[in-house]
């Protein structure tokens, strides 16, 4: 067995903007786990978190010339595209048809949050950054970035004044963003 072969952020960009199929096959053994995971999160089926993966990595592949190292890491680029990608599908008309009806599923993990599927996003370490939250701060970000909801459904779901989410949202953004860079 030959040892295993590991890229730096700056490699993976460079081999992904030159093509190497080789560099993406790595990307996608090693960053699909999370990524699927935070489409699960947001679209909360495994078989349309799939198809988000598979249509993430499509415009990972095709976008990859659009990433800028100057705004941010290379996986929080990855990240936002996810998080994008499962919005839509949420958003798409099809998906809310199919949503009317509540899964018995997610209702069990709302009561038994250890089952859902935090592993593949986990040993990111993702899971216990966002817990540092204040539990306010936690729940808009979930439902924000998580389960696709808009600053005004959060607003209305809630019962709070849509100015409260705001700065909820951005005090929570900017500790996240401490918290990261401490990692």
């Amino acid at each position: 067995m030959g040892a295993t072969l590991t890229y730096t952020e700056v490699e993976l960009v460079q081999g992904l903007q030159a093509r190497d199929e080789k560099v993406f096959t790595y990307l996608y053994d090693h960053y699909s786990p999370a990524l699927y995971g935070v489409a699960l999160k947001v679209v909360g089926e495994e078989a349309a978190a799939g198809d988000v993966l598979q249509e993430v990595f499509v415009k990972i592949w095709r976008n990859i010339d659009r990433y800028d190292a100057v705004k941010g890491r290379l996986f929080t680029w990855m990240l936002n595209i996810t998080r994008n990608t499962a919005i839509d599908s949420l958003r798409s008309k099809s998906h809310k048809l199919d949503q009317r009806v509540q899964d018995v599923t997610s209702v069990s993990l709302m009561y038994e949050p250890q089952l859902a599927v935090h592993l593949s996003v986990d040993h990111l370490g993702l899971t216990k950054v966002i817990e540092r939250l204040q539990k306010d701060q936690r729940i808009i970000i979930d439902m924000a970035y998580f389960k696709g909801h808009t600053q005004e459904e959060i607003a209305r779901s809630l019962e709070i004044p849509l100015g409260t989410v705001k700065t909820r949202m951005r005090n929570a953004i900017i500790q996240l963003r401490t918290l990261l860079k401490q990692l």
